[in-house]
């Protein structure tokens, strides 16, 4: 990698003509999450079609490689500190950035110091940039309430960006409208879903079982899966064999777990996560439940949703944010995120016994997905 004085002009390509990406984001795989797995899935498609594309992320652990090379793409990995709080402060990122001989940086989601760090030292070395928000939720409050104060203070680097990407078409209003921002520097690029079909024979109520409840995503508060344990025992009341599964991994495990236990419902509640890596695996889960739910306080345009709605499976969400587009399209039945632990086990059961008829549905692939970015990073280079 040259020095400053040496780069080449922004935009200008290898001599192969090879697109050269940096993907900045603040947790990667292996660790597990919406963000996480949207970068993997664009980035391994990128560079199927070409493109050399290297991923600068956080290492809050210090205990994961430096540097690996996950399916052809470069993973670097910084020191971010404090160590295991997701505040991200990781001046490597800035080093990587500067010293990299990049066509255009990416940076993904706005919610940490990785953000303000990628932006202002791309602008510094007159590297084109962009953004995806990735706007999402926070387990404590006073993080939730400052996102717009976070916007606000982020706007003039949001200003510098090339384009600035909505995965959810609320996003694209609210944010144009918040930081007075026109409307065509916005490009809409929803998440895709690209699940393969589950095996032969699995059923969502196999004979003998009662019916699977799954609840997906990072165990955090906000995700909401303490509201699938809390309505438990009411569901039970009508269907005895009734379990739930709390689909993923995070710091919020034990207080599920102690919930889980004080109701009386842990011998019928499971949680586990399933390696982003295997995909069937995830197809044939998700095939046994009888409704998926996601009850978030906070959601943009969640994989787990798409991929139940992929499956066919019945799709009970929170009446907020992004789940609520969902809900508007016909493809879930919304419920309060707030409401009590019999109503919420009364609408379970209505999917149960009388779900939602969707008609056809037409969802965006992950090669969708990677094609859209590839011709936004084309227009934008131009």
């Amino acid at each position: 990698m040259g020095r400053r004085g040496m780069r080449r002009p922004p935009g200008a390509r290898s001599a192969a003509g090879q697109l050269r990406l940096l993907y900045a984001t603040p947790r990667y795989l292996p660790e597990i999450g919406g963000v996480e797995q949207h970068v993997h899935e664009v980035a391994t498609r990128l560079r199927a079609r070409g493109a050399a594309v290297t991923v600068v992320t956080t290492d809050r652990s210090g205990e994961l490689a430096p540097v690996e090379l996950l399916e052809g793409v470069e993973v670097r990995r910084v020191p971010a500190h404090p160590r295991g709080a997701d505040w991200c402060i990781a001046p490597g990122i800035a080093r990587t950035v500067r010293r990299g001989e990049w066509d255009l940086v990416h940076v993904q989601s706005y919610h940490t110091f990785v953000a303000p760090l990628a932006m202002a030292s791309a602008a510094r070395a007159a590297i084109p940039y962009v953004l995806t928000f990735h706007g999402g939720g926070h387990t404590q409050q006073a993080r939730n309430a400052g996102r717009r104060a976070q916007r606000a203070a982020l706007r003039p680097l949001l200003a510098r960006a090339r384009a600035l990407i909505a995965v959810a078409g609320f996003e694209v209003e609210e944010y144009s409208r918040e930081l007075r921002l026109p409307r065509e520097r916005f490009a809409l690029i929803p998440n895709g879903v690209d699940l393969p079909p589950p095996p032969p024979g699995v059923s969502p109520r196999p004979p003998g079982e009662g019916p699977l409840i799954a609840s997906v995503g990072r165990l955090e508060r906000y995700k909401g899966h303490h509201r699938v344990i809390a309505a438990l025992p009411h569901l039970r009341a009508a269907e005895p064999d009734a379990r739930v599964w709390i689909a993923g991994s995070g710091p919020y495990e034990p207080e599920l777990r102690r919930l889980a236990q004080s109701l009386g419902v842990a011998d019928a509640v499971e949680i586990s996560a399933v390696p982003a890596s295997e995909r069937a695996e995830m197809s044939r889960r998700l095939s046994e439940a009888g409704v998926v739910v996601l009850l978030s306080d906070f959601e943009t345009h969640p994989i787990a949703a798409l991929e139940a709605v992929s499956l066919g499976r019945p799709l009970l969400v929170a009446d907020g944010s992004g789940l609520r587009e969902l809900a508007q399209r016909g493809l879930a039945r919304s419920i309060d995120a707030g409401a009590a632990p019999q109503a919420l086990a009364d609408a379970i059961l209505r999917e149960l016994r009388d779900s939602l008829e969707r008609g056809p549905v037409q969802l965006p692939s992950w090669d969708d997905c990677a094609d859209a970015l590839l011709e936004l990073y084309e227009r934008v280079l131009a």
